[in-house]
């Protein structure tokens, strides 16, 4: 009996100890999977991941760029190798280029992320707290059990001490890179210190949401406007109306467009132009009436009314009146999507840009060189030559693996 619990506990350690080890591993299978790629596709992905030194193998299922960047550099060191034409290195790449159109193909119809469990260490958040002013941003430490993330700041600054975050509800904003935008609600159940850092312990949810993009955010008002029907072929954008026009109200009002209140029945699908004034600026809109809900007890019309052209300051002026009208919780929310999507235009900036670089170009090399930087050269090239010949003894079974 007793020897039968010994047995059971070293099993058990070393159940554990495989875990640990193959940690990186196991999560990159489970990634592949659950983004719908094939055992055999992800063996042949996390070979390449590992003969290129990725940082973060599981990025090869979603972002093209990152998976170009891997082609590419197994290309360059190939090449110096003289393997380039070889059959077996022709063969991979014809897998790899296959997974890129499927990567391609896919993304647009992916299910995307399910689990706070799948995001990365590392990964870049905005906080909404409610009831504390303004958006905190912060990063993830650790993902396992539960979320462990850096205390929230903003500019840098901590403003809400670790134990006042505990047991409240949250709300994470986060730009995935090479995935989406997602938005999810979670409970910080603690706080204390990881690895050195204050950090907080965030539940873990399958609750997440794609977040939408900011586009334009529409606030409540009262103002007084004028309405034109716009009759003219040819519309003069800069014309100030001095004739009277027909009197409503604007209920709300965005960047896009306004909900226009007015006596009797409107007129669907009508070119209008409506005049007032914000905070000492004068607003030219151009649009459509795009529905109409006709009141017939009280003889008014709702006109959902879209904008096709506003001039750029008077933008800017709605914007600044729609911003300063906000509640401060539509604020936060606001801020945070517009700081997930600033990401989201750095992520694929960065991207265009190593798309564009070609492969076939190496730097230049200077040609006066001391004994001790060549002979640093020489040893690194060495030990680099020995890993990619070790990793090219791998290449003849990747090439006979059946991805279909």
């Amino acid at each position: 009996m007793v020897f039968t619990s010994i047995i059971t506990v070293i099993l058990i350690l070393v159940f554990c100890r495989l875990l640990v080890v193959f940690s990186d591993k196991i999560k990159f299978f489970t990634t592949g999977n659950d983004c719908g790629f094939k055992f055999a596709e992800c063996i042949v992905l996390w070979k390449l991941a590992k003969m290129t030194g990725l940082e973060e193998p599981a990025a090869l299922f979603v972002s093209v760029p990152t998976l170009n960047r891997a082609i590419s550099s197994l290309l360059t060191e190939a090449r110096r190798k003289g393997y380039e034409n070889s059959p077996k290195i022709q063969n991979l790449l014809t897998k790899l280029y296959k997974f890129r159109t499927k990567i391609d193909i896919d993304h647009e119809n992916k299910c995307g992320l399910e689990s706070t469990k799948y995001l990365d260490k590392g990964q870049r958040l905005r906080v909404v707290f409610p009831g504390h002013k303004g958006v905190f941003s912060s990063e993830i430490l650790n993902n396992s059990h539960e979320i462990i993330v850096k205390l929230p700041v903003q500019n840098g600054i901590a403003t809400v001490f670790s134990e006042e975050w505990i047991n409240h509800e949250i709300s994470v904003y986060l730009w995935r890179k090479g995935d989406a935008s997602y938005v999810f609600d979670t409970k910080v159940v603690n706080a204390g210190v990881f690895n050195g850092q204050t950090a907080l312990f965030l539940s873990q949810t399958n609750e997440l949401l794609r977040a939408q993009k900011r586009r334009s955010v529409r606030c409540e008002c009262n103002l007084n406007a004028s309405m034109y029907f716009i009759k003219q072929p040819v519309v003069d954008f800069n014309l100030v109306e001095t004739e009277p026009g027909y009197r409503v109200v604007l209920e709300d009002i965005s960047e896009d467009g306004a909900m226009i209140r007015v006596g009797g029945k409107g007129i669907a699908n009508a070119q209008i132009k409506l005049q007032f004034m914000i905070n000492d600026v004068l607003i030219l809109m151009y649009g459509i009436v795009r529905a109409v809900e006709y009141n017939g007890e009280i003889n008014q019309s709702r006109l959902h009314f879209e904008c096709i052209h506003l001039d750029t300051g008077m933008r800017n002026a709605v914007l600044s009146f729609v911003y300063n009208v906000l509640p401060q919780d539509k604020k936060d929310i606001f801020d945070a999507l517009s700081a997930t999507e600033d990401e989201q235009s750095k992520d694929e900036s960065l991207s265009d840009e190593s798309e564009q670089e070609v492969a076939e170009l190496e730097p230049v090399e200077s040609e006066t060189k001391s004994e001790t930087e060549n002979e640093t050269e020489d040893s690194e090239s060495q030990i680099s030559d020995i890993r990619f010949d070790k990793s090219m003894e791998s290449l003849d079974k990747l090439a006979e693996i059946d991805v279909n």
